[in-house]
């Protein structure tokens, strides 16, 4: 169990999500637990969603009482709370971002430390099935890396890697879903042109893909390779694979990444 005590700045859903992942997964206790929004909705979705956290009277509560604070406003409020919180954070205190297009040297710089960790996370942790990347500041030490590990790994998946990778990360799992959505839905569509009903087709749809990616996952084969046992010669899946080959599905969803993590880069530049 985690022994320190976690603070939120700001308690919208991925802040939601992630302080009931923890208390689900028995990692921390809802007591251990601080939280702050300016929003009172918010704040009473909070406790409702994680009975027993406490809710605090002001972002400097939160920083004076947690070991680890979660930076979780929305990006365009950073900068008045940086100005709130800069004289609370010293090197006896973790900063956890999960802003988008916030980089770690801003973040550094207006919060006068750099014990800060930048984490890009997606909306799947919402239900305990988020993919994640991170990254450290340079005053970031290992076991502050392994501890990010375990509250993110309390949604889902979570990988380090160098900041320069984050837009990626960005434009492969943060972006994704919605690319995986539109899949699900042209695969019902297509369910539904054969004859299935709409409800029908939907439900097979998004289970075939909940099955594969478990598939995938799980077994740790190359998807190639899952692939091909499918695919046996002369067979239906074959045939589907050629149509998906002649009207470029591969190349579209190689194209979509790059795209998000071009426009990843931008936003973070300041190009709006």
């Amino acid at each position: 169990m985690i022994q320190q005590t976690i603070g939120f700045i700001g308690g919208g859903q991925m802040a939601r999500a992630l302080a009931a992942g923890l208390v689900r997964g028995s990692l921390t206790s809802a007591e251990r637990l601080v939280v702050f929004d300016p929003v009172a909705t918010a704040r009473g979705e909070f406790a409702a969603q994680v009975p027993g956290v406490r809710l605090l009277a002001d972002n400097r509560a939160v920083l004076a009482a947690a070991d680890v604070v979660v930076l979780a406003v929305k990006p365009q409020s950073i900068g008045s709370v940086m100005g709130e919180v800069r004289g609370g954070c010293d090197s006896d205190k973790l900063l956890v971002s999960i802003l988008a297009g916030t980089p770690l040297a801003r973040l550094v710089d207006g919060l006068g430390t750099s014990r800060v960790v930048r984490v890009m996370p997606n909306t799947p942790c919402l239900v305990g099935a988020g993919a994640a990347g991170y990254a450290l500041g340079p005053g970031a030490t290992r076991p502050d890396a392994d501890l990010v590990g375990q509250l993110l790994g309390a949604v889902g998946i979570a990988v380090e890697v160098p900041e320069s990778l984050l837009d990626a990360v960005t434009g492969l799992s943060g972006s994704g879903p919605a690319f995986v959505y539109t899949i699900i839905e042209a695969l019902s569509d297509g369910g539904v042109r054969a004859g299935l009903p709409r409800a029908t087709a939907t439900q097979l749809a998004a289970q075939t893909v909940l099955g594969a990616a478990r598939m995938v996952l799980e077994g740790g084969e190359h998807p190639a390779v899952l692939r091909d046992r499918v695919a046996s010669p002369g067979g239906t899946t074959i045939a589907g694979l050629q149509a998906l080959e002649e009207r470029g599905l591969r190349a579209a969803l190689m194209a979509a990444v790059e795209a998000a993590t071009k426009r990843s880069v931008e936003l973070s530049q300041g190009k709006g």
